[in-house]
């Protein structure tokens, strides 16, 4: 079986985050990884996006490239900060066109107490976000096991 080599980028907010969350999600198939719940994965790179507007965002692939990644996954960090970041629509599609890597939006399940408050403020309802969010929506005891 092959393994898929990825990588994380985390928000730069976070940017002194050690990857327990995004570490223990690719080890037990949660969140956004769920999608190799049958194949061998391994973390390749993890780096930030170098703080807004992403000034690491457009270099940073090429060195991914060339350490195997095949598949870059947005730290869920991105879609649960208040605000959420405005420039990952344009990151992600700026990635795959460029670099032509696949990116996939969040690593972790969101934690109980962010997706509460996402919810009631309606963060995710509309656009970009609606379908963006969807690979680190999961039940309430998994969500509450990441607070």
């Amino acid at each position: 079986m092959e393994t898929i080599k990825l990588g994380i980028i985390i928000c730069d907010r976070y940017k002194s985050c050690a990857g327990g969350k995004c570490f223990k999600s690719a080890r037990n198939r949660e969140g956004a990884f769920s999608e190799y719940k049958n194949e061998e994965i391994e973390i390749v790179a993890y780096t930030s996006c170098g703080g807004c507007p992403g000034g690491n965002i457009e270099s940073v692939q090429e060195e991914m490239r060339k350490n195997g990644v095949q598949v870059i996954h947005f730290a869920t960090g991105f879609l649960v900060g208040y605000p959420p970041c405005p420039y990952m629509e344009h990151f992600k599609k700026l990635i795959e066109t460029k670099h032509g890597i696949k990116v996939v939006m969040g690593t972790h399940p969101i934690p109980q107490k962010y997706f509460l408050v996402h919810d009631k403020l309606g963060t995710w309802n509309s656009g970009f976000l609606k379908e963006a969010v969807k690979p680190t929506l999961v039940n309430e005891q998994i969500r509450l096991s990441y607070d």
